[in-house]
C-alpha cells in the first residue's frame, strides 16, 4: 500500500478548534449551561498542554464569536468573567511552559480590564517558543476580511500573502503563520460558523459528535493520526498519478 504524503504549510501543524457543545453537554447532565463552560475551560487547558506533544506549533481556539453577543446577557457576562479569571491564573503557566498567547478579534467591545489583561498576557508570553496559542474572542472571519479589504491600496494589486498580512494585522510583530492545516469542530455540527474562512482555504476539516467537555487529549491524538493519513494536494494531481 502506497504511503500518503502529508504537506504542511510550515514546520509544525496549525490546528484550529471550534470548541462547541458546552451548553448542550451541561443541559444533558441536568445542569445549567454555565457549568458546561466551566468544564470546557478545563478541557481547553488539557488540550493546550497536549498540543506540542502532537506536533502542533500553532493552536487557534474559537472562544467567543461576534455573534455570541446575541446570547442571554447572564451567559455572556459569565463567559467574559470566566475568560478573565482563566487568564489571571494561566499567564504565569504559559510563561513557564513557553506558550505564546495571541488574541484575534475585536477588542473595542470588551471590558477594558479584560483588554488590559489580554495585552499583558501577549507582552509577557511573547518569547514563548513551544506553542503559539491564538485565542479568537469577539471574532468574525467575514468582518476580519472586510477590515483588511478597507486597508487595501486599490492602485496596487497585492498577493495572497500580502492580503494575509493585512488580515492578520492584529498579530503585527508576531511571526506566526496563519494558514490552517487542520480544523476540528466538536459537538456534532458541520459548519465553520464564520471562523478563519480565509486561513482555512485548504485546511482539512474534521467534525466529531464528541461534545467539547468530553474531548480528551486522546481524541486529539487520534484525529492528528487520521490527518497524517490524508494526502493534501492543494489543487495538484494525486502523487500516484503524477509519477
Amino acid at each position: 500500500m502506497k504511503s500518503k504524503q502529508i504537506v504542511c504549510s510550515k514546520e509544525g501543524l496549525h490546528v484550529a478548534i471550534i470548541m462547541d457543545g458546552n451548553g448542550r453537554w451541561a443541559t444533558r447532565q441536568g445542569k445549567p449551561r454555565y457549568f458546561g463552560h466551566q468544564i470546557g475551560a478545563e478541557r481547553a487547558r488539557r488540550i493546550i498542554e497536549a498540543a506540542p506533544k502532537n506536533g502542533i506549533s500553532t493552536l487557534t481556539l474559537y472562544a467567543f464569536s461576534s455573534d455570541n453577543w446575541h446570547r442571554p446577557k447572564y451567559e455572556v457576562d459569565f463567559l467574559m468573567n470566566l475568560f478573565q479569571s482563566y487568564l489571571k491564573t494561566e499567564i504565569d503557566k504559559c510563561v513557564e511552559k513557553g506558550v505564546r498567547l495571541i488574541f484575534i478579534g475585536r477588542r473595542d467591545r470588551l471590558n477594558p480590564s479584560l483588554v488590559n489583561l489580554m495585552n499583558t498576557a501577549e507582552s509577557r508570553t511573547i518569547y514563548g517558543t513551544n506553542l503559539n496559542l491564538r485565542v479568537a474572542i469577539d471574532y468574525s472571519a467575514r468582518d476580519a476580511i472586510l477590515t483588511a479589504a478597507h486597508k487595501l491600496n486599490h492602485d496596487h494589486p497585492i498577493t495572497r500573502e500580502e492580503f494575509s498580512a493585512l488580515l492578520n494585522n492584529h498579530t503585527a510583530g508576531y511571526s506566526v503563520p496563519s494558514e490552517v492545516d487542520l480544523l476540528i469542530r466538536t459537538g456534532g455540527e458541520q459548519r465553520l460558523s464564520d471562523f478563519l474562512l480565509w486561513e482555512s482555504a485548504y485546511a482539512e476539516l474534521y467534525f466529531t459528535r464528541v461534545m467539547w467537555p468530553d474531548f480528551h487529549p486522546y481524541h486529539l491524538k487520534r484525529i492528528i493520526q487520521k490527518f497524517h493519513q490524508r494526502e493534501r494536494r492543494f489543487g495538484r494531481v494525486p502523487l500516484a498519478e503524477a509519477i
